[in-house]
């Protein structure tokens, strides 16, 4: 009963985190038709979420300073999850295109499968993987129809891309073997995001040698959605690492995608070829077959219940 708990639990925060960072699209777009910087807005997203749960979580006594294995948790997430990744992202884009970049995010579940089983842990069952290949599909699908290849230039800057799904599964999987006992999922987001703060700020700086907040104040009711947003997106992300382990946490992507095709057509009138469609029917079915593995009962949980069952008091 617990367990199915557990999964039950998983699958709704799987749904919710999704959801959360497909509104990051519309709103991303908004801030780029302002002409936000891209890592100006990366900021917004981490400052956003340390500015919403740092009071929460001073209210709720447990706002701690980290310190031993919960400050090099945070600050590697930071790094690696949040600043390398989305630096890396706006690297590319100009010379892959957004197409491209966004097929390389639904490259992290099949990514974070391979480094989840190099490394141990415990892999979906096979229709877990089926659903894997299902979102992956339509994800190919909804990145190639939407923006097409972005006229992908030479072989550096495509074969670069790649360390995006590479990077995206390596920290899935840290953030499952080094979580530090009894942490608070939210603490861990706050300080994380702050970390990835310090870092976005400091890249902003030493490309450009400025921060331009002023950009910011042409959009403040985009600025303050995407904050919300995040406050309430990353203790649930933090969370889901832990109720549904790395594989199931690296599928947010496809919920995403799904999501933001919605949320475009219905909040910005943005328009979208059949096919593209199709691809979030795709999307839609791997999904269902990720929570259906979720929630079937495992053949040697069935078998070792039998056996417990026959054992003499």
């Amino acid at each position: 009963m617990a367990e199915a708990a557990t999964t039950g639990r998983a699958i709704g925060l799987l749904l919710y985190t999704g959801a959360l960072l497909g509104v990051n699209f519309p709103l991303g777009k908004l801030a780029a038709g302002a002409g936000v910087p891209p890592l100006m807005w990366a900021m917004v997203v981490s400052a956003g979420a340390v500015g919403l749960m740092i009071p929460a979580l001073v209210v709720q006594n447990r706002f701690v300073v980290p310190r031993g294995q919960m400050l090099r948790y945070t600050a590697v997430s930071g790094l690696v999850t949040f600043a390398a990744v989305n630096g890396l992202v706006f690297l590319l884009i100009p010379h892959v295109g957004a197409g491209y970049a966004g097929l390389m995010f639904a490259l992290s579940p099949v990514a974070t499968l391979g480094v989840t089983a190099l490394a141990g842990l415990k892999t979906p069952p096979r229709l877990g993987v089926i659903g894997i290949g299902f979102g992956l599909a339509g994800a190919v699908v909804v990145a190639l129809t939407r923006s097409g290849t972005g006229g992908a230039e030479g072989v550096i800057w495509p074969l670069l891309a790649f360390a995006i799904p590479v990077i995206l599964a390596l920290g899935n999987v840290y953030r499952t073997l080094d979580w530090p006992e009894g942490a608070h999922p939210a603490a861990l987001a706050v300080w994380s995001h702050v970390f990835a703060l310090l870092a976005l700020a400091g890249l902003q700086v030493a490309l450009t040698g400025d921060l331009p907040l002023h950009y910011l104040r042409d959009v403040p009711l985009a600025v303050m959605g995407q904050a919300l947003a995040a406050g309430l997106t990353f203790p649930a992300f933090f969370a889901l690492q832990k109720a549904g382990g790395p594989v199931l946490l690296s599928q947010i992507g496809y919920v995403a995608a799904a999501v933001g095709l919605a949320t475009g057509t219905l909040l910005l009138g943005e328009t979208y070829a059949p096919l593209t469609w199709a691809g979030a029917a795709v999307i839609a079915v791997g999904i269902g077959l990720t929570i259906r593995a979720q929630v079937a009962p495992r053949p040697d949980a069935g078998r070792a219940a039998t056996a417990a069952s026959r054992c003499p008091a």
